[in-house]
């Protein structure tokens, strides 16, 4: 069975959909110029010329991910997957390639969501930093020793087995990092992001989330899409809702997934967006399964 995946934040790169502008369909051509009517500025202009600081702008990066994404995803001439699932952001791609959601809707979607992470990353200064080489259960714990002295600092990202990704307030991931290290993890590595995404500290963004999924219109998907929250298969459109929700505040349970869709029949893993993390991810996840991308 094949199902497909979409990235999040972190796989832009200079110059990334030029190529598909310029050498994709009329349709797909259409997509991105679509985009900077819809965004109100020209977000092709930056993926295509921008520099790495200026593709890391939240306002941008979300949008731009999402769309390299999604018009890859339309290149694909018999584009039938068994399942979907997108990491972060790549929900919202995967969303859309299912049917779930218009383009149009999505899209504004994830410039609603950038906009407001950005907002609350403002209100309550706050990072992340990737945990090397420990369980998951004693980063966890370890978490929750130190937000019981008032901190905030959370597991937000189950990226695979040995990297996990904490976030919270600068305090917290350093408290943390000192006690995961003693704890024996190889590395804690700071990450250059403008806050602490998948935290208590995204409430304001996943509040003003909520109100703009309320007001999109959803479809039924033409397959489940396993989402973060709690990496389980969905189609009932109340259920994606909640979950797309509930994710700005709540951990990405990538690795979980993964192992849930392998354990559905998943056999082939397609990756459809900038980059090659997600094969990575799914090789480290499940050694067995087939990875490729679009």
């Amino acid at each position: 069975m094949k199902a497909y995946v979409f990235p999040g934040q972190g796989s832009q790169f200079k110059g990334m959909g030029l190529d598909l502008y310029q050498n994709g369909s009329p349709a797909v051509k259409q997509m991105f110029e679509q985009a900077d009517r819809i965004l109100g500025f020209s977000l092709t202009k930056v993926m295509f010329e921008g520099t790495d600081e200026e593709l890391k702008q939240t306002n941008v990066t979300q949008p731009a991910i999402f769309l390299h994404s999604v018009a890859l995803a339309q290149t694909v001439a018999d584009f039938e997957p068994a399942m979907v699932a997108g990491h972060s952001l790549g929900e919202f791609s995967a969303l859309v390639a299912a049917g779930a959601l218009s383009f149009e809707d999505g899209l504004r979607l994830v410039s609603q969501r950038a906009e407001a992470m950005q907002r609350a990353c403002e209100l309550n200064p706050s990072t992340m930093a990737a945990v090397l080489a420990l369980p998951d259960a004693t980063i966890e714990q370890i978490c929750a020793d130190v937000a019981a002295s008032g901190e905030v600092v959370v597991a937000a990202n189950f990226n695979c087995p040995g990297q996990v990704v904490i976030s919270g307030t600068h305090e917290g991931i350093r408290l943390a990092g000192e006690k995961l290290k003693e704890a024996g993890a190889k590395r804690v590595l700071p990450l250059p992001v403008g806050g602490a995404f998948h935290s208590p500290l995204m409430e304001p963004a996943r509040e003003e989330l909520a109100k703009a999924i309320a007001e999109t219109p959803f479809f039924e998907p033409r397959c489940p899409i396993y989402q973060n929250v709690n990496a389980q298969p969905a189609t009932a459109i109340q259920t994606i809702k909640a979950n797309l929700i509930a994710q700005l505040t709540a951990p990405v349970r990538w690795t979980q997934s993964v192992e849930a869709m392998v354990a559905d029949g998943a056999t082939l893993f397609v990756e459809c967006g900038p980059g090659k993390v997600l094969q990575g991810l799914v090789k480290k996840i499940a050694p067995a399964a087939e990875v490729a991308g679009v």
